[in-house]
């Protein structure tokens, strides 16, 4: 029986805006830049106001395509292994998020957490979120935070500062010669 949060029903919405700025976001934090320059900040801003209603949609559907992609190659390396997804990464991401309490408030971790469970369940985690309401404001960080998380524990594993980048491009590429 297939559920109404089925991956096959959601929309992919802008993978290469969303990868984008999680890639920006892994390379400041490679070169050793831990606060956010504001320039690039400023660039961000002014990308994702120049969206629209429309676009930020598609960009929220991206984040969320990227944590569903994201946890997807993630089971396929901790089965290998014997390991369980949701065992293994739910909870360091919990832990990591609880640190950063100036990125992610107290009350937006639940959602993330669901987030991650939805997809390292095989469920799309914009369709999962979508039933209980509009994303909020205090939303959007959380939510990159989140994408970010997973794509720096797979370059982690992988011993590899880009590997979760390409993981995804090599993919859309992929899907448009499909």
């Amino acid at each position: 029986m297939s559920s109404p949060c089925d991956p096959q029903y959601a929309p992919a919405g802008d993978v290469g805006a969303a990868l984008m700025m999680i890639d920006s976001r892994l390379k400041a934090i490679y070169d050793g830049r831990t606060e956010t320059d504001p320039e690039q900040q400023q660039l961000i801003d002014q990308f994702t106001a120049s969206l629209g209603p429309r676009g930020v949609h598609d960009l929220l559907d991206g984040a969320c395509t990227l944590i569903f992609m994201f946890m997807k190659w993630l089971q396929m390396a901790y089965e290998e292994h014997g390991k369980d997804v949701i065992e293994y990464v739910v909870p360091n991401l919990v832990a990591t998020m609880r640190m950063m309490p100036r990125s992610v408030r107290p009350e937006a971790i639940p959602t993330m957490a669901g987030l991650l469970v939805a997809a390292g369940t095989g469920l799309s985690p914009s369709l999962w979120r979508k039933q209980y309401g509009d994303w909020t404001k205090d939303e959007m960080n959380p939510l990159e935070v989140t994408a970010f998380l997973l794509a720096e524990h797979i370059n982690r594993l992988t011993d590899d500062r880009d590997f979760a980048t390409r993981l995804i491009t090599k993919a859309m590429s992929s899907a448009d010669q499909d």
